[in-house]
């Protein structure tokens, strides 16, 4: 080990960061290992939990998704086990409650060590997440550059406001949310969806569309003044 990585593990911060890492190394190691459960015995779930069922839905699945637990499975799963409409209102709680999680652990063991050493473009993208609208959020969650509970604990790493980011981590969720809850009640009980109840997805996406037009369009206006 070198001089410089010992200076930098004695600082609290690289050492909370070093945390961090290697709690995200270790559910993908977990994803990687853990063995996918059969959709078919999904709906048997609903019945064994009897009232707890909505908390048990919203917290088990916001702890999958802080695990790296791709959120299409976790709705699917909430579709299959809820029906279209109540999956998906449980999928978005989940959705809430890890965005929030996840925000507040990164912030708690990255937020430092990454104020402290970014400079030139990385500081200016750190403050462009600083002043972030829930419209920014909305076309960073839609963008495909990672999974839902990664881009939850990078963003607490930067200086996004919590707000504007849970905001928008709801909204860009529900268009999704509608349309996988319908799959997965779909998959495990054919023949009994109503499929109307997917029509919010279209809406939703119709929505996500127009608002990252706007966004983007206020984006370009901004930029001139602050050259």
């Amino acid at each position: 080990m070198t001089p410089a990585v010992r200076r930098l593990l004695r600082q609290p911060s690289a050492l909370r960061f070093a945390g961090l890492l290697v709690l995200l190394a270790g559910f993908a190691v977990t994803l990687l290992l853990v063995p996918r459960p059969d959709p078919a015995q999904l709906p048997r779930l609903a019945g064994s939990l009897d009232g707890y069922a909505p908390i048990a839905a919203i917290v088990g699945g916001a702890l999958l998704l802080v695990a790296l637990v791709p959120r299409t499975f976790v709705t699917l799963a909430a579709g299959a086990i809820f029906g279209p409409l109540e999956g998906a209102a449980y999928a978005l709680g989940a959705a809430l409650l890890a965005a929030a999680i996840g925000f507040t652990v990164g912030r708690l063991l990255g937020r430092e060590f990454v104020a402290e050493r970014v400079r030139g473009r990385l500081a200016r993208l750190d403050g462009w997440f600083a002043r972030q609208s829930v419209l920014g959020v909305i076309t960073v969650r839609l963008l495909p550059i990672a999974g839902f509970g990664l881009v939850s604990y990078g963003y607490g790493t930067t200086g996004a406001r919590l707000l504007p980011f849970l905001a928008g981590s709801v909204i860009a969720s529900a268009p999704t949310a509608f349309g996988y809850a319908a799959i997965g009640a779909a998959v495990s009980s054919p023949g009994h969806v109503n499929w109307y109840a997917a029509a919010p997805a279209s809406l939703g996406l119709i929505a996500s569309v127009v608002l990252i037009h706007r966004w983007w369009r206020a984006e370009r206006r901004r930029r001139p003044r602050q050259t």
